[in-house]
């Protein structure tokens, strides 16, 4: 087959290339350059502002090392646009409602398997394929997305939003090996660009950042207090409520009251509208604990799940599977009724539903409960 696979300039692409063109694939790479930090305002919080060439630039510069080892072409697309008007903006809004976001999934349905899709198309290709650690299977005439075999690296909770036409247009090299594996294989192939290139991290397509400092470009800074929920004691101060996320540790900056950064805080809460943090002290405060929460922006990629089913669920990246029970409101919004009371689901995240290892889709966490209480 024709096959464009996004090359980012990272090593599980490169290997995911070179692992399709091995199988005998028309194999053709492409870099996708989505941010433009001079003129998206990316000031603060930017370590590399200063830097002579920005790291997009260098994973450009790792891509086309890696094509040229390949022997493979390569294209270049710019989505600053799409980018900042379908995952970035996204972004915004959702710190601004006091939600905490995960714009990596919208990067993938949006661009990665959106406008990406549709370039490829247009060119002629028969499939795209990306490096992502995750299962594309068929079976009776259907194609599911399905857990990888690198179950620590399996990225199925990013692809959630994902639809049917998306994830059947799509391979997935590295769904049936290890990252140890594709370290291996970049330095049998003497890839020297990416072979011990460090993963990604940060904001997908962005980088890394002091996020709080990185917010401040886009969301005003705003003092306010920072409140013990069971006291209503003003501990501390934080620098603008949207900039923090339910059950966060680090970073809260409470030690003016002697002893009270040793009582190891968490927030329980966010009031944005009067701007105020409210934190409880201990790791499994009940505060923390929801039984239950609503689900909005529903996604099922390719079967939709029946009511009262048992289904496992990701409430965040690498955490491992919950059992929930799934109730349908609506068309747009389902319950999920926890087998047991989980920690820190958060609002704005995300909540993977699978059946086994079928990822089967979700959607986006609304609100959380503790004994039929609402607790965001």
């Amino acid at each position: 087959m024709k096959i464009l696979v996004g090359l980012s300039g990272g090593v599980d692409s490169a290997v995911a290339a070179y692992l399709l063109k091995k199988q005998g694939h028309d194999v053709t790479g492409c870099f996708m350059r989505n941010w433009d930090a001079l003129a998206n305002g990316d000031y603060l919080g930017n370590p590399t502002i200063n830097n002579s060439q920005c790291p997009q630039e260098k994973d450009y510069d790792d891509a086309v090392a890696v094509a040229n080892k390949l022997g493979i072409k390569l294209l270049r697309h710019d989505y600053i646009k799409e980018y900042w008007d379908n995952v970035f903006s996204y972004l915004i809004r959702e710190y601004e409602a006091g939600r905490t976001p995960n714009p990596d999934i919208f990067c993938n349905k949006y661009v990665k398997f959106g406008p990406f899709l549709d370039f490829a198309k247009e060119q002629g290709f028969d499939m795209i394929a990306m490096g992502h650690y995750a299962e594309r299977i068929e079976k009776d005439g259907k194609v599911y997305l399905c857990k990888s075999f690198d179950q620590n690296k399996d990225q199925t909770y990013f692809l959630s939003q994902i639809d049917q036409r998306q994830v059947s247009s799509c391979l997935f090299p590295l769904g049936d090996i290890n990252k140890s594996e594709v370290r291996r294989i970049a330095h049998e192939l003497d890839l020297e660009s990416v072979m011990d290139k460090k993963d990604s991290t940060g904001i997908c397509f962005i980088g890394e950042r002091n996020f709080r400092e990185f917010l401040k470009n886009y969301i005003p800074a705003q003092k306010g207090d920072i409140v013990d929920i069971e006291t209503g004691r003003i501990i501390g101060h934080h620098n603008g409520a949207m900039y923090y996320t339910i059950g966060q540790r680090r970073g809260l900056g409470i030690g003016g009251i002697s002893g009270e950064e040793a009582k190891g805080w968490f927030i329980a809460k966010k009031d944005v509208k009067k701007n105020i943090l409210y934190v409880a002290s201990g790791d499994e405060n009940d505060y923390l604990m929801s039984d239950s929460c609503t689900v909005d922006n529903l996604n099922w990629i390719t079967d939709k799940p029946k009511e009262g089913q048992h289904l496992s669920a990701k409430f965040r990246y690498r955490q491992e599977d919950k059992g929930v029970i799934i109730h349908f409101i609506d068309e747009n919004h389902i319950k999920l009724i926890f087998d047991e009371p989980y920690k820190a689901v958060t609002p704005g995240q995300a909540a993977v539903l699978y059946d086994g290892e079928i990822c089967l889709g979700g959607g986006l966490i609304l609100h959380t409960y503790k004994k039929e209480q609402q607790t965001d």
